[in-house]
């Protein structure tokens, strides 16, 4: 099957304020602020992958200079090293809300509008055992850009949040038939990451489960699909346990509904997602009974 994104990455510097404004007029734009750089990652089925790896040693942001009015891709702005070690990373998990802090540091207050991810070691480990050492196009050498919109301000004496979602579906492109486990033979790395400030975001939560002999048990490897203006915006997985979790949602209306194998999709159902807070959604799963199993082979 396609490797498809059920979890996040890249995430955040912890953000009480957000929106623009200039220094000189604002006193909270001069001075220093914190800025804190977490990792999480969308949920990603686990039926073919049991590793992603990514090996991330430098990130940096860059901080708009109100000044310069270049127009260049990097706009003259200085980049602010935010952290400078080697930290091994399996994607896969940071599923369900799990977040790894990159860095948390002062940095000069302003607003800040793009940031560089310097990754190596990428690599892919199957179910079976292959490994697959995989090419980093430029993240190593140039660190792969983030652009933040709009930008993310950090004010003197508070603490600002970016969540950084890295899509591992997108990212890590398999070759060969990827319909099949046996059928896959290597990987592409086409890193694709979104920033998201979480001062404007919310995370939806909840449970997948279905009922038994009077008892709720957890639904495995359901899909959650969200969708904004009947448009997919992200899915995510149920765990072991039924339990789903998707952070980085900005603000507003979304509708949601739930599917599995052998059981009958959810109802589409409308939420709310608050910015800085957590929106619960449980679905009910009703088995699908008119699911007819396949013959088993015919002995000798």
């Amino acid at each position: 099957m396609k490797l498809r994104t059920v979890f996040g990455l890249f995430a955040a510097v912890s953000a009480l304020l957000a929106g623009c404004s200039d220094a000189n007029d604002n006193p909270a734009m001069e001075g220093n602020g914190r800025l804190v750089v977490r990792l999480t990652d969308k949920p990603f089925p686990y039926d073919m992958v049991s590793e992603a790896n990514v090996t991330v040693f430098k990130v940096e942001a860059r901080r708009v200079d109100d000044s310069d009015d270049s127009d260049g891709e990097e706009g003259g702005n200085p980049f602010i090293v935010l952290m400078e070690e080697e930290r091994d990373v399996n994607l896969l998990e940071l599923v369900n809300g799990l977040t790894l802090e990159l860095a948390d540091m002062e940095v000069p207050a302003g607003t800040y509008d793009l940031v560089r991810i310097y990754v190596k070691g990428v690599n892919v480990v199957l179910t079976d055992g292959r490994t697959y050492d995989l090419k980093v196009p430029s993240g190593e050498q140039t660190g792969i850009k983030v652009f933040i919109t709009p930008g993310l301000s950090v004010s003197s004496g508070l603490s600002s949040d970016l969540l950084l979602d890295f899509d591992v579906s997108r990212s890590f492109v398999a070759k060969g038939n990827a319909n099949t486990l046996e059928g896959i033979n290597g990987f592409n790395f086409k890193p694709v990451i979104k920033a998201t400030n979480v001062s404007t975001a919310g995370t939806l939560a909840g449970r997948v489960y279905f009922v038994e002999a009077d008892a709720e048990l957890g639904l495995e490897g359901a899909q959650i699909t969200v969708l904004a203006a009947d448009t997919v915006n992200t899915t995510a997985f149920s765990d072991a346990d039924g339990n789903y979790a998707i952070m980085g949602l900005t603000a507003g209306a979304y509708r949601v509904l739930a599917e599995a194998q052998d059981f009958f999709p959810s109802d589409t159902l409308d939420v709310q997602i608050d910015a800085a807070n957590i929106t619960r959604q449980d679905f009910l799963m009703e088995i699908d009974d008119t699911v007819v199993p396949e013959p088993a082979p015919a002995g000798n």
